[in-house]
């Protein structure tokens, strides 16, 4: 299994050191125009790689901040687990502050 470690290490050393993290940034968003386009073909397949693709350049954005993303998601599914919700009917919802 991959890990933050391994993924960011392969990343380092096929495309180099990341010189501004907001880079990071742009590329996942990128990476999700093409996930959009893969949703509204349905087309499981390149969903499925589309959102790998976010998923590794999540990992590389936090691991320059010294942060662990998997730790990031446990601590604020705490949080929200913790929290009251108002629904919106569409399968999402804002906290209740």
């Amino acid at each position: 299994m991959e890990t933050q470690t391994t993924i960011c290490e392969w990343a380092e050393k096929t495309f180099g050191p990341v010189n501004n993290p907001n880079d990071l940034l742009k590329r996942a968003l990128q990476e999700t125009t093409e996930l959009s386009e893969a949703m509204a073909k349905n087309n499981t397949i390149e969903i499925g790689k589309e959102t790998a693709d976010i998923v590794i350049l999540l990992h590389r954005l936090l691991d320059q901040y010294g942060l662990d993303l998997s730790k990031e998601v446990n601590e604020k599914m705490t949080i929200n687990r913790a929290r009251k919700w108002e629904l919106r009917g569409d399968g999402t919802g804002s906290h209740i502050k």
